[in-house]
């Protein structure tokens, strides 16, 4: 046996008095149980029956895989190889980055001006 001081915290979460409280050592052995000990302790436990034999039931990733291989065997083949995309050539690539980039310069430019306008930016 043992003792400590506890103090608890009551509803508003200030602490309590500190009194003093007996503890009880955890019982317990070093080294492994004896197979007549773990016996004993199955034959005692609340869910003794319940847990002993093994289910494999099949998984949500197992049914979703054999959903999608059927799909895939059930689409006409025509379906199944997918749309080959084309490549931009330079000078297209060219224009979607200089559009790209005018198109933010411009959406900051006009934002920067309405809430300029609408804060009161700076005065010159």
């Amino acid at each position: 046996m043992g003792e400590a001081l506890v103090s608890c915290l009551d509803e508003k979460g200030t602490p309590g008095i500190v009194q003093r409280a007996m503890i009880v050592p955890p019982r317990g052995q070093i080294g492994p149980i004896t197979p007549q000990q773990r016996g004993a302790i199955l034959a005692g436990s609340l869910v003794s029956g319940h847990y002993e034999s093994a289910v494999d039931r099949e998984s949500a990733y197992e049914l979703l895989k054999k959903r999608a291989e059927r799909m895939v065997a059930d689409a006409p083949p025509q379906q199944r190889q997918p749309a080959a995309r084309r490549s931009d050539t330079l000078l297209e690539a060219t224009a979607k980055s200089v559009l790209r980039s005018a198109g933010s310069t411009l959406a900051r430019e006009i934002t920067r001006g309405v809430l300029g306008t609408l804060f009161g930016g700076r005065r010159r």
